[in-house]
């Protein structure tokens, strides 16, 4: 592994365990067995590994969503796709997934929320290309994409709180039908 990817899993797994603002760059550096200038050379500041630890992470997920997106099918096919997506790709990344989702609990004027503050307009975008199927939404699309994304997440969170040592993340595909069938109702009602 070279230095620049030791240095984001170090980080990672720092930032995961307690927290991008309780970790400092020396921790990053100690525990990477590197030096200040080198994670400086790659990364400019702690920020900016932030910012490169997440883009690299996230555009992994992005890509796997616009596909999910753009695959024809009705909305219950696109957000069980999405849904599926997110699911899956929690189970593959578990550690990061769940930083970057802590990272949106953050106040608004934290550094680390304003660099994941981007995800959410691939989601309202589901639902705006969904208008046909859905009537006059009366500009409800940001609040069915929140909604959506806040459903997958809590669903992520629990069955993550309940893991045990050792067990891995997994949410089956019946049960991914059923989060969507019940978002859906509650959408259409």
């Amino acid at each position: 592994m070279d230095n620049k990817e030791l240095i984001k899993k170090s980080a990672l797994n720092l930032f995961y365990a307690r927290g991008y603002d309780a970790v400092g760059v020396q921790e990053i550096v100690n525990t990477a067995g590197i030096t200040k200038p080198t994670l400086y050379y790659y990364f400019g500041s702690k920020r900016g590994l932030l910012e490169n630890l997440l883009q690299s992470g996230y555009q992994q997920l992005e890509d796997e969503i616009l596909d999910a997106i753009n695959k024809s099918g009705d909305l219950k096919d696109v957000l069980y796709r999405v849904a599926r997506t997110f699911f899956d790709y929690c189970s593959k990344h578990q550690k990061f997934y769940l930083f970057m989702l802590s990272l949106f609990y953050l106040g608004r004027e934290n550094e680390a929320y304003q660099v994941v503050e981007r995800h959410d307009r691939m989601m309202v975008k589901i639902f705006e290309d969904a208008a046909g199927q859905l009537g006059n939404m009366r500009g409800r699309q940001e609040l069915f994409a929140v909604g959506f994304t806040g459903v997958l997440n809590h669903h992520i969170l629990t069955v993550n709180y309940s893991l045990k040592e050792g067990e891995t993340f997994h949410i089956s595909n019946e049960t991914t039908y059923e989060i969507v069938h019940q978002f859906l109702h509650g959408i259409y009602t």
